[in-house]
């Protein structure tokens, strides 16, 4: 027999966990870096390819970002994960955040803002819009380039993630990512039939042996996706 479901209602507020713990970085029009962790942050669109950050006005990284309108968001790795915390607690104000941590800047390829070495992606942005909504200002911005570390990349030149041990922050907590409970379309993916000897090819619900897709059928599900 199923469970009886009991909810208890709360007061409106953002729990919505897991999120992503990223470290963002940025620099002023006189150079002086910083470093600022942020949960508030995802994805906008993919065509073009735009992201946010939500940042408090009262913050050391706002002014940089608001007065050169770029930063960089750096994923996080459990090994990173002191780091993240650290920079999400400590004002660049008070403290040279790169230096405490043992973090290196590097040079973007499209933005001023540096990038942190030590992460595995690095994702240069520049602010198109700033949405002043409460508490946070959301900053818009375009993903003008992204920077990959070389050793997560397997035989093929594809990024592999879990290399990465990449972290999340989940109502105060950070966490690791689980084990992997399924891919993008599993639910709807058709099964490849096991071939052994005498089985012949694979074939259709109708009895068909089962056509392989040309490059012009290939190209047309791509664009669907």
């Amino acid at each position: 027999m199923k469970q009886e479901s009991k909810k208890t209602v709360w007061k409106p507020g953002t729990m919505l966990y897991p999120v992503p713990a990223v470290m963002v970085s940025c620099r002023d029009r006189e150079g002086n870096r910083n470093i600022i962790t942020v949960a508030w942050t995802g994805i906008v669109c993919s065509e073009p390819p735009m992201v946010y950050i939500s940042v408090r006005p009262e913050r050391f990284s706002h002014h940089m970002i608001e007065e050169t309108g770029e930063f960089v968001i750096n994923l996080t790795t459990e090994e990173l994960c002191r780091a993240t915390d650290y920079c999400g607690v400590r004002s660049g104000g008070k403290t040279d955040k790169w230096k405490d941590c043992g973090l290196t800047p590097g040079k973007a390829a499209e933005v001023e803002a540096p990038l942190i070495l030590e992460s595995p992606v690095n994702l240069e942005c520049r602010v198109t819009e700033v949405l002043r909504l409460g508490s946070h200002d959301m900053f818009l911005a375009k993903v003008l380039a992204v920077d990959v570390e070389e050793r997560y990349l397997d035989e093929k030149g594809r990024l592999d993630l879990d290399r990465c041990k990449l972290v999340a922050y989940s109502h105060g907590e950070y966490r690791s990512l689980g084990r992997l409970l399924g891919t993008f379309g599993y639910t709807v993916r058709k099964k490849s039939p096991a071939k052994g000897p005498g089985k012949g090819p694979a074939k259709s619900p109708a009895g068909r042996p089962r056509k392989k897709a040309g490059p012009a059928k290939n190209k047309r599900r791509k664009q669907k996706s």
